[in-house]
């Protein structure tokens, strides 16, 4: 049995956002290690197929991250547990100035105000062992002028982790900073374009390809498993930070 695997085994696991992507992929991942895994999201049908993919100990929840009473009625429901991973949120890009103020309320609603409601009520259920891992993005710490608004989110949540790293100690807290990442939320693109603009990225990488959602479950893991990081922000994002 591998280390990860002795270090996961029977441990509790609750991802929101579980249900497709990176979230899935980390749900996938955690329960191969032998942990009880949960996700919650907002699609049931979506949740059901993915509680079919991850197998074994599996628990589906319905859940709008942006509503607080819902967050803290699921973890009150879920009791003492391990591990929160928080991945699930809605984008909104574009310059600061020009941004569509709706949109960019709702993206903050979902990626800032829905993780601090998740660490906010999983933190009294987490055991002193355990670990939260918050996900943020690279536009929060390398600015750029078409994602201001996308930039500004990020940047809370990497002042959040490191907020709550020391205010929830021993409870460790991290933040994922992945880079383009091949999830579902291209799906929406023609296949020649989306190709094209992942052929455009990694030409510009080190690593010469963008991201698959295995490597931010590998992120995942050893985040929740390395018990000496806290606080940190861990670029996945194949060498775009040395580029910059």
């Amino acid at each position: 049995m591998s280390i990860e695997a002795t270090r996961m085994k029977d441990s509790s696991v609750v991802v929101i956002g579980g249900s497709s992507g990176m979230g899935l992929a980390v749900a996938k991942r955690a329960a191969a290690a032998g942990a009880r895994v949960t996700i919650a999201a907002r699609d049931a049908g979506k949740l059901d197929r993915a509680a079919g993919e991850i197998g074994g100990n599996v628990d589906a929840r319905v859940l709008d991250a942006t509503d607080e009473a819902a967050v803290a009625a699921l973890f009150a429901d879920i009791g003492a547990f391990d591990h929160l991973v928080t991945s699930a949120s809605a984008g909104a890009g574009g310059p600061i100035v020009k941004a569509d103020l709706d949109a960019a309320r709702g993206f903050f609603e979902s990626k800032f105000w829905g993780q601090f409601f998740a660490a906010r009520h999983a933190a009294p259920h987490i055991r002193e062992t355990g670990s939260i891992t918050l996900f943020s993005g690279g536009s929060g710490r390398f600015p750029s002028s078409g994602l201001g608004v996308e930039g500004a989110v990020n940047g809370a949540v990497e002042a959040m982790c490191r907020a709550l790293a020391q205010e929830l100690a021993p409870v460790r807290v991290n933040v994922i900073s992945p880079g383009l990442v091949d999830t579902p939320i291209f799906d929406g693109l023609p296949p020649d374009k989306r190709e094209k603009l992942y052929q455009a990225v990694a030409a510009r990488l080190p690593v010469g390809r963008v991201g698959h959602t295995e490597d931010i479950a590998e992120a995942a893991l050893y985040l929740m498993n390395c018990g000496f990081s806290t606080g940190s922000i861990v670029d996945v994002d194949g060498g775009f930070a040395v580029r910059r």
